[in-house]
């Protein structure tokens, strides 16, 4: 099997803390898989071990077939983009770019490769220049070039754009896509894994997302499943923006009938799917989570339709998200802007739960109710 495997790995300090669980991940050959989470979720610590940089306190990692665990870092086929770059400021980006292949290739091969790299990323006219001379911008595509030449099976990256500013990190996320196709279709190693704590990025790069939270996995998809079906709670928030509305409520249960009450005179009916999640639930109060987009502004009273007041508004151009006040219940809902209607606070609006769309999770546990069908 190619690509890597991760079995059992687990990372333990002298001192005791442990910082990974018990990681199990098979990473395909050619795949883009990104690991997301929030600080301090070992993501970068098991990119490291990935790297050879920190030693595997259990477990196994294998790269095409072969386990790794004692292999040096130079000798595992990868190459690492970090988030500072690490370039030579004494050499020219021609230099920087072609050092790791001086003694192993001939002149001829070298010129070759970094030019072929320079080409891919735009940085052609760069080459004579130090990386004093260059922005931020610049110097990252001189570091993802000195990877490539490298001709690596996996490529790391380490939140490789975090310094950058927000306009420029989109059409840098865009550049590494279009490069991964890229090295793809010429059919060379094109494995990447890339570390971000931004889950926009995560969602906008990855084929396959893996969710850390304290050395765990939560979840390993596809992003349009991490956001339409997240496993448990800590997916449902952390993955989406805005995130999606959680909020534990009292289940009302008559009959074989089960709704949700939503402050004082809020009533949601579940849909016949929820009400099969909650028959053999022992709770009376459940985790409801629900999109923004699944809130809609409705004209007044109807079926799982709530009277809200907004409280605040955020314009974002295109659409509008509105933060309303439901039974003293927080939920956010997103809207197209509209140019005969200008939201206020203090405004009641009648909003619309699409229960179709919700999910409910276990308040102690934080699973998805829906896994344990």
């Amino acid at each position: 099997m190619t690509g890597i495997q991760l079995h059992s790995v687990e990372k333990v300090y002298p001192n005791g803390f442990k910082a990974l669980h018990g990681i199990d991940l098979d990473i395909r050959e050619g795949e883009f898989m990104v690991f997301v989470g929030p600080s301090g979720c070992a993501k970068s610590t098991l990119l490291r071990m990935i790297a050879g940089l920190e030693s595997v306190s259990e477990g196994e990692i294998i790269i095409h077939n072969q386990c790794v665990n004692d292999t040096m870092p130079k000798d595992r086929g990868i190459a690492m983009v970090f988030q500072n770059y690490a370039l030579y400021p004494h050499m020219t980006v021609y230099k920087n770019m072609a050092f790791s292949l001086i003694g192993k290739e001939s002149k001829q091969e070298i010129d070759r490769r970094v030019r072929e790299a320079a080409e891919k990323l735009e940085i052609t006219n760069l080459l004579q220049r130090k990386p004093g001379q260059l922005s931020g911008g610049q110097c990252q595509r001189v570091a993802v070039g000195r990877a490539i030449v490298r001709k690596p099976k996996v490529f790391l990256f380490d939140e490789p754009l975090s310094n950058l500013d927000a306009k420029l990190r989109v059409s840098m996320r865009v550049q590494l896509i279009d490069l991964h196709n890229q090295l793809k279709r010429e059919g060379v190693g094109a494995t990447m894994i890339y570390v971000t704590h931004d889950q926009v990025e995560a969602m906008t790069m990855g084929d396959r997302i893996c969710v850390l939270n304290r050395g765990e996995i939560m979840q390993v998809d596809k992003p349009v499943n991490l956001y339409h079906h997240p496993a448990n709670k800590f997916v449902a928030e952390f993955i989406g923006s805005p995130s999606m509305n959680l909020h534990d409520l009292p289940l009302l249960r008559d009959h074989g009938a089960v709704s949700l009450r939503l402050g004082d005179n809020g009533v949601l009916n579940l849909t016949p799917e929820l009400t099969d999640q909650v028959l053999s639930y022992n709770f009376n109060n459940v985790c409801l989570g629900i999109r923004p987009e699944y809130l809609r502004i409705v004209a007044g009273p109807a079926d799982n339709a709530v009277q809200a007041t907004i409280m605040t508004v955020e314009r974002m151009g295109n659409e509008e998200l509105l933060h309303c006040d439901i039974g003293g219940y927080r939920f956010i809902t997103r809207v197209a802007t509209r140019h005969d209607w200008d939201p206020l606070l203090g405004e009641q609006i009648w909003l619309h739960f699409d229960l179709h769309r919700a999910h409910l999770f276990d308040k102690e546990t934080g699973l998805n109710l829906k896994q344990h069908h």
